[in-house]
C-alpha cells in the first residue's frame, strides 16, 4: 500500500513542479519585459543637448498667457503664444513643422455643444484657428511643406478619430500620430503586463452614429462622451509625446521656432502658460529632433528644407558671450540635468524662481533644497492640483511636495499657490539668475520623474543673458507680478502657502509611490 500510494503522489509532484516552473518562467518574461521597456536605448533623434548659439536680442521673444479672476470671479485673461503662432504660420512659405501633446476641440454631441463650457474654460477655439491657418496657407503657397505631429491623446487613443486632422490631411498636411510603443515605460508593473498580453489590441469597440461608443469616464473632459475600455489601457501606459513646439522658416531664410507649455486644445484654452519664440539656427537641433520624433512613427518626408537651412548656419558652441545672449536645445532626460547643474552652481547671492504645473522629482527637489541651505533664495509659485478639465484633483503631487520644501527647509524656501478657477495653471518656467547673469529655460517639461527620465517626449529652451537685458527684466517682472499680486485692485494671481499646503503624510507617501512607480498622471 505505502508503494502504491507513493506512486500515485508522483504525477501530482511532478504537476505542482511544472506549475511552479510555469509561474517563474511567467514572472521571468514580466521581470524582464519591465526592465527591458523602461531601460531600452531611446530612438535616435531623442535625449537633445545641443551646443549653445548665440542669438541676437530681437530674435528672443517670452511670451506669457495669464489667466486670472476679479473680485467676481469673472475671467480676466491676457493671451499671446497662439497669436504668435498663427503669424509664424501666416509668414511661412518653404515648411512648417508642428508638434503638439493636445489638439483638437471637443467630441460632443450637438445637445452637448450647445451647453456652456465648463468654469474657466474659455470659448475660444484654438484648434480650429491653427487648423484653418494651416489649410488656408497651404492654398496660398502650394509649395508649402507642413507636417503636423500629435500624441495619440488627440485622437483618444484610436476612440475618435480626429476631424480635425483629417481636415488637414485633406488640405496636404501631412499627419505623423506618435508611436508610443517605441518609448520606454513609465508604469513599468502594468505596461509589461499590458504588452505581454493585449498591447496587440487594436479593437475599436462598437461605433454607432457618434463614434465609438464606450463607458469609461472621458480622461479629458468629465462632461464630454464616455470612451472604451480599450482606450483606457491604452492611457494607463501614462506616457505621451508631451512637446509643444512649432518651427518654420520665416519666410525668408531663417528659421523661427515657438516652444512653451501650450496645446492647440479648446479644453485647454483658458490655462496659464509661457512660451519662447527663438529666431535663428539655434533651433535647427530641434527641427531635426521633430523629424526624427514623426520617423519613429513611420513618416518618411524630405531633409531638403533643413538642409538649406543648416548650409547657411553658423557654427555654434564656445563659451557664453560675455556680454550677450545664448540659447540652446534641450529635449528629454537633459532637460533634469542641465536645470540640477544650474541649481548646484547656487550659493549665497543667486535666486531661483520656478512656476510650475508639476513638481515631483526627487533629485529636484532635493537639488532646491540644497541651494537653499547653500543661501540661494529660492521661491516656488505652483498650481494647486484641484482641478484637471472638470476633474477635482486631491492637490498631488504638488501640495506635500510644496510641504516637504518648505518644512524641510524651515521656512527658507517660500511657495505661493496659482489661484486657479477651474483652468490650469499649465506654466512650465525655471529662472537661475544672480547679479550678473540670468539662466531661464521655458517648455514642455514638468519637473516630474515621467518628463525628465526619458520617458516623456519634451522639448525646452534655455536662454543665459545678461542679467540687467531687456528680456531678463522682462520675465522677472511676469514672475514678480504674480508672486506679489501687482494687479488692478481685486485681482489676485497667488495665495499664500497656507492656502493649499498638505502636511499629511498619507498624501506624501501616496506622492512617492506614484511618483517611483509611473503609477500617475504626474
Amino acid at each position: 500500500m505505502p508503494f502504491t500510494s507513493t506512486m500515485r503522489d508522483v504525477p501530482a509532484t511532478r504537476r505542482r513542479v511544472w506549475r511552479r516552473v510555469a509561474l517563474l518562467v511567467c514572472a521571468a518574461i514580466w521581470v524582464g519585459t519591465a526592465l527591458w521597456q523602461t531601460n531600452k536605448p531611446l530612438p535616435p533623434g531623442l535625449h537633445v543637448n545641443s551646443p549653445w548659439y548665440p542669438v541676437a536680442a530681437r530674435d528672443v521673444t517670452f511670451i506669457a498667457d495669464v489667466t486670472s479672476a476679479d473680485a467676481y470671479g469673472r475671467p480676466i485673461v491676457s493671451q499671446a503664444i497662439f497669436d504668435e503662432v498663427l503669424r509664424a504660420v501666416h509668414a511661412a512659405r518653404r515648411f512648417v513643422v508642428l508638434d503638439y501633446y493636445l489638439f483638437g476641440g471637443s467630441a460632443r454631441s450637438d445637445d452637448q455643444a450647445s451647453m456652456d463650457p465648463p468654469p474657466g474654460v474659455l470659448p475660444r477655439q484654438l484648434s480650429a484657428e491653427l487648423r484653418d491657418a494651416l489649410i488656408q496657407q497651404r492654398r496660398a503657397q502650394p509649395g508649402l511643406r507642413v507636417l503636423f505631429i500629435t500624441d495619440p491623446v488627440s485622437e483618444l487613443y484610436g476612440d475618435r478619430p480626429s476631424s480635425d486632422l483629417s481636415a488637414l490631411q485633406a488640405a496636404g498636411v501631412e499627419v505623423s500620430v506618435t508611436n508610443l510603443r517605441r518609448l520606454r515605460d513609465p508604469n513599468f508593473v502594468y505596461s509589461s503586463l499590458w504588452r505581454l498580453s493585449i498591447g496587440w489590441w487594436s479593437g475599436t469597440g462598437r461605433t454607432g452614429s457618434n463614434g465609438v461608443e464606450g463607458w469609461l469616464p472621458n480622461p479629458l473632459l468629465e462632461s464630454d462622451a464616455p470612451v472604451s475600455f480599450r482606450a483606457w489601457t491604452r492611457l494607463l501606459n501614462f506616457k505621451s509625446n508631451h512637446r509643444n513646439v512649432l518651427l518654420a522658416d520665416d519666410g525668408h531664410d531663417d528659421l523661427v521656432a515657438i516652444v512653451g507649455s501650450a496645446s492647440p486644445h479648446d479644453a485647454s484654452a483658458a490655462h496659464s502658460n509661457v512660451a519662447l519664440k527663438v529666431v535663428g539656427p539655434a533651433m535647427l537641433p530641434l527641427l531635426r529632433s521633430e523629424l526624427a520624433v514623426a520617423r519613429l512613427s513611420g513618416w518618411q518626408g524630405s531633409l531638403e528644407p533643413i538642409e538649406a537651412i543648416a548650409a547657411a548656419a553658423p557654427t555654434a558652441g564656445g563659451p557664453a558671450p560675455p556680454f550677450g545672449n545664448r540659447a540652446k536645445v534641450l529635449t528629454e532626460g537633459a532637460i533634469r540635468a542641465a536645470l540640477i547643474e544650474r541649481l548646484d552652481a547656487c550659493a549665497r547671492g543667486d535666486s531661483v524662481d520656478i512656476a510650475m504645473f508639476y513638481v515631483a522629482d526627487r533629485g529636484i527637489v532635493q537639488a532646491l533644497l540644497a541651494a537653499s541651505r547653500r543661501g540661494a533664495t529660492v521661491r516656488l509659485i505652483l498650481d494647486p492640483n484641484k482641478d484637471a478639465y472638470g476633474h477635482a484633483r486631491a492637490g498631488i503631487p504638488n501640495q506635500p511636495v510644496a510641504s516637504e520644501l518648505v518644512a524641510s527647509s524651515d521656512g527658507a524656501i517660500h511657495v505661493r499657490w496659482y489661484r486657479t478657477h477651474g483652468e490650469q495653471f499649465h506654466t512650465k518656467l525655471a529662472v537661475v539668475y544672480g547679479a550678473d547673469r540670468l539662466w531661464l529655460m521655458v517648455g514642455s517639461a514638468n519637473l516630474t520623474r515621467r518628463n525628465l527620465l526619458d520617458y516623456d517626449l519634451e522639448a525646452n529652451v534655455a536662454i543665459d543673458l545678461e542679467r540687467n537685458s531687456p528680456m531678463a527684466l522682462q520675465v522677472l517682472d511676469y514672475f514678480d507680478t504674480l508672486w506679489n499680486n501687482r494687479a488692478p485692485l481685486g485681482i489676485e494671481y497667488t495665495a499664500d502657502f497656507g492656502f493649499y499646503s498638505d502636511p499629511s503624510q498619507l498624501h506624501y507617501w501616496l506622492y512617492r509611490f506614484l511618483e517611483g512607480t509611473g503609477a500617475s498622471v504626474f
